[in-house]
């Protein structure tokens, strides 16, 4: 009896509440693109997994987790602090949201994506959204100078000892604690030899996942991917048993499933072609990629529903609507959903475009906006009043000080001649201004390292 040895592909185990990359197909992260309405109509047309777009440590650092009953989505926010270090709810500060989610329609198949280049505020930050996502990824892949000038993104290629410290500190503080997988982003380093280095030491440390954008760090969207190094990759990361993507002009579900089988990958990822029409994760069998004024309509759907930002709603429909399209310039004039669903021809939506704007406080619902010149004005007196305050209880405290020392013994210092006492300008501090001071030095620890909503949607 002939018998034939087999033998099993070693697989890094799968964290119960984590997700396998292999065989999948998915949404890759892409700042401004990759908000909650566009992963959940990726999700609609068939993607097996979404990434949300990168949030920096820093700014996720400090944010409150709200379950929003309106949206049925879950909020993490922070108050916008516009230059002041003492952003508090009654100074009148804009509540920002973060990062959204959707627990029930996202939740189990959502990769939150973090900017970071630091192993402790990684996982102070991941371990706020850990119980909400199924996986914890690293960018180290985004060349943009917004990421690499703090050490973030492709900068960490350049720092591999740092990223994979990183990563071993999430897999052991966050990975394990909360049972999901963490993963890595990264690109192409100039020769293969540098590449596989690159892999083999982020594969040793304990990650799940691995996706590699096939270009390089200078190499721009427009530049066509080197898939030279490929198999080479999807080797080692089968040899260490972790789950090997690949990014870098994949524009449709049956491409990705070829492309796949030709390398070796155990999945792909789609950026560039998901952002301009979601529906490129449908195959063809089942109608493949649908036309853009029918997706778009269902955009704007998802959009109010979970009550997407204004900003972003508008730029991504700048992205799906066809520049030569009559209705793009229409689009682009628009001030409100109201004004938007109008001009696209979609009366049946207005009522609910009213309801949106007036939830979101633009369009007709839109409060007056207060000139440069009002704002410091308003400053100028308010500073004035607290100098005003402060000036009054300094002179009240001078009279009781006089009081006291007018009914008490003169008595000679006990103080040590050249002892230097804590003085500010010479004046001894309270414990109030102690303690307010405090405050302002961590609130300056503290500033968040946001990504600016200028910039470019391919920046991962």
């Amino acid at each position: 009896m002939l018998r034939v040895m087999t033998t099993t592909a070693k697989r890094v185990p799968i964290p119960k509440n984590g997700v396998d990359y292999r065989g999948k197909i998915v949404l890759a992260p892409m700042v401004r693109s990759g908000e909650c309405p566009s992963r959940l109509l990726a999700l609609k047309y068939g993607a097996d997994l979404v990434w949300g777009p990168e949030t920096v440590d820093r700014a996720l650092i400090g944010c409150t987790r709200i379950e929003n009953k309106t949206t049925n989505t879950i909020d993490f926010t922070r108050y916008s602090s516009n230059g002041n270090k003492d952003a508090q709810p009654d100074h009148g500060h804009r509540e920002s949201v973060i990062f959204r989610l959707h627990p029930e329609r996202e939740g189990r198949r959502l990769i939150h994506q973090i900017g970071t280049a630091n192993p402790e505020t990684a996982v102070q930050a991941a371990k706020l959204i850990a119980a909400d996502v199924a996986g914890i990824d690293v960018n180290a892949g985004c060349p943009k100078p917004f990421s690499t000038l703090g050490g973030m993104g492709a900068a960490l290629l350049k720092t591999p000892e740092k990223l994979c410290e990183i990563l071993r500190a999430l897999v052991k503080d966050v990975g394990g604690p909360f049972e999901i997988g963490i993963s890595v982003k990264i690109r192409l380093l100039e020769t293969p030899e540098q590449t596989e280095a690159l892999v083999r030491a982020l594969c040793d440390t304990g990650i799940t996942g691995l996706t590699i954008h096939c270009r390089t760090t200078p190499m721009r969207p427009r530049e066509r991917a080197i898939r030279d190094q490929l198999k080479m990759i999807a080797d080692i990361c089968r040899e260490t048993g972790v789950a090997c993507l690949m990014n870098g002009d994949v524009y449709s579900r049956d491409e990705a499933l070829g492309l796949i089988a030709e390398y070796g990958v155990d999945g792909a990822m789609i950026a560039t072609a998901a952002e301009t029409n979601p529906s490129v994760f449908r195959p063809e069998s089942e109608g493949g990629k649908a036309s853009w004024d029918v997706v778009i309509r269902e955009y704007i759907e998802t959009s109010m529903e979970v009550q997407n930002r204004w900003g972003n709603t508008k730029f991504l429909l700048g992205q799906m609507i066809p520049g030569k399209q009559p209705v793009y310039q229409k689009m682009t004039g628009a001030k409100s959903y109201t004004e938007l669903v109008q001009v696209l021809g979609h009366p049946d939506l207005v009522e609910r475009a009213k309801i949106t704007d007036e939830q979101l406080g633009i369009g007709d619902f839109e409060a007056p906006k207060v000139s440069k010149s009002q704002q410091k004005a308003a400053k100028k007196a308010a500073a004035k009043q607290q100098h005003k305050g402060k000036t009054t209880r300094n002179n009240g405290s001078k009279v009781e000080k006089q009081k006291h020392a007018a009914s008490s013994p003169i008595k000679p210092s006990a103080q040590p001649a050249g002892h230097n006492s804590p003085t500010i300008a010479n004046k001894k501090r309270s414990a109030e201004q102690a303690e307010l001071e405090s405050l302002q030095d961590m609130a300056r620890d503290r500033a968040p390292g946001s990504i600016p909503e200028s910039v470019s949607a391919l920046a991962i």
